[in-house]
C-alpha cells in the first residue's frame, strides 16, 4: 500500500473524529472516556493549526484517510516554546501497515522545520504499540508515571518518551519557533 501524507484540512475533521472516537471507546492510548463531538474536534483542530503546528493526514492511493497526527504545545509557559507534544491515531483497518511511522516521521520533520528542538510523547496506558512506534522513530524513554489513568475498570500507567529535533540542545536557539502564540 502506498501512503501519502498531506496537511489536514477542516473537511477532514469528520473522519478524524471517527478515528479518534474508536480510540476513545476501545483503547487506552487516550484517557478520554467519552468521545468528543465533531464540533469539539473542530475546535481542537483550529487550536492546533491556528498556532501553525503541523496537523497531518495519511491517506491511501484512493484518498481514503488512514490516520492523522499533529504536534501541539506541551505546556503554555514560554520556557517550553521549543518543546512540542505529538499525537498519532490510525484507523483500526490500517494498523500494523506502517501508517503510524510514516505519519510520525513526517510530523517530526515538519515540526523541526518550525524551530522546535524537542518532541515529547505522552503515552497513555503505557500502550505497547505506541511505545514500539515511538522507539522505531528514535524516541527514548524518559519516564513512567504509574497508575495515572483509570479506564476500563483498571489503573494504567503513562509513559513519557522524547526525541531531539534539529540541533536539539546542542546549541542555543537564535530564533524563536515559527509559531503563532495565543
Amino acid at each position: 500500500m502506498r501512503i501519502r501524507i498531506r496537511n489536514a484540512a477542516i473537511s477532514d475533521v469528520s473522519v478524524v473524529t471517527e478515528i479518534y472516537r474508536e480510540s476513545v471507546l476501545n483503547g487506552i492510548g487516550t484517557y478520554e472516556l467519552e468521545p468528543p463531538s465533531e464540533i469539539e474536534m473542530t475546535s481542537r483542530f483550529n487550536a492546533v493549526t491556528g498556532q501553525n503546528y503541523p496537523y497531518l493526514i495519511a491517506e491511501d492511493e484512493n484518498g481514503s484517510i488512514l490516520g492523522y497526527a499533529y504536534a501541539s504545545p506541551f505546556r503554555t509557559r514560554p520556557a517550553y516554546r521549543y518543546l512540542a507534544e505529538n499525537s498519532v491515531y490510525v484507523s483500526p483497518e490500517a494498523r500494523g501497515m506502517g501508517v503510524g511511522l510514516t505519519l510520525l516521521e513526517a510530523l517530526l520533520s515538519r515540526t523541526a522545520e518550525l524551530g522546535i528542538r524537542q518532541m515529547v510523547a505522552v503515552i497513555g496506558g503505557a500502550n505497547p504499540a505506541s511505545i514500539a512506534l515511538h522507539e522505531k522513530a528514535g524516541f527514548k524513554h524518559t519516564g513512567r508515571m504509574p497508575s495515572t489513568g483509570f479506564k476500563f475498570g483498571k489503573w494504567v500507567d503513562t509513559v513519557l518518551m522524547q526525541i531531539e529535533l534539529g540541533e536539539g540542545a546542542d546549541t542555543i536557539p537564535t530564533e524563536e519557533p515559527k509559531l503563532r502564540r495565543r
